[in-house]
């Protein structure tokens, strides 16, 4: 082979070799090109379903929280009130608690314990008490929950220059001002004099006692700090003085 055709046998190894080489690096190239483009939008993707995830975790978590609040906690029970008491794992007492009612003295009579006093208290704390009361001597860690089957007939009597004179019954687990009775009454009328409204309420010795009440501030602000109402007070809207 002459010295001419060996030169050109290199150049064309040569010339294959770096196209060999272009069309390598430009696979490579195109390769990951196409690797980012798809990597790109699964990460947006995969991101993307975390942030949704995480935002959805907090609703629940929101929910959940809002759910756990209690709709009427202050809600104090009352004479004539009918409870359930359960005791959980001791249908013996059970059987014995399914209806019990709150008496005048604000007590109930339950097994073993006997007599325990109600007065002031809420559902949560009268399952507390209870529980303590059977944990002190009888049971070991017991779980008692309380539900109110029944409750006692509430109610106020607001008479005089309103629209709808008559008995104004207390929503359920709710108190009731002054203002939320007369407003339930109908409204007052357009002589009556809001500056004196006349309040009487049964004492704990049975006396009367009357108070007068300023009702129009109260409505002027809102409701701001309102006279909370009792069972069975009579509320009178007087007639104005022209």
């Amino acid at each position: 082979m002459s010295f001419g055709n060996l030169a050109d046998n290199l150049r064309e190894k040569t010339s294959f070799f770096s196209r060999f080489l272009f069309s390598k690096t430009m696979s490579t190239r195109l390769l990951l090109k196409y690797s980012l483009c798809v990597a790109i939008p699964l990460s947006a993707i995969h991101v993307g379903s975390i942030r949704a995830a995480e935002g959805g975790a907090g609703q629940n978590s929101a929910t959940e929280l809002k759910s756990e609040k209690p709709k009427s906690g202050d809600y104090v029970l009352q004479p004539q009130d009918v409870l359930r008491v359960f005791v959980f794992q001791h249908d013996d007492i059970n059987k014995q608690t399914e209806s019990v009612s709150i008496s005048k003295e604000h007590t109930i009579n339950l097994p073993l314990i006997r007599t325990v006093s109600l007065r002031g208290k809420t559902v949560r704390q009268a399952e507390e008490m209870i529980r303590a009361a059977y944990d002190k001597d009888y049971l070991v860690n017991p779980q008692v929950s309380v539900m109110v089957l029944k409750y006692a007939d509430r109610s106020v009597n607001v008479v005089g220059q309103v629209n709808n004179p008559g008995r104004i019954q207390f929503p359920q687990e709710r108190d009731l001002s002054i203002v939320d009775a007369i407003s339930l009454a109908g409204g007052f009328t357009r002589l009556a004099d809001l500056k004196r409204v006349k309040l009487t309420r049964v004492g704990p010795s049975g006396e009367n006692d009357v108070q007068e009440i300023n009702v129009d501030v109260m409505m002027k602000s809102g409701g701001k700090e309102a006279v909370m109402l009792e069972k069975d007070d009579v509320i009178l809207v007087l007639e104005r003085n022209f």
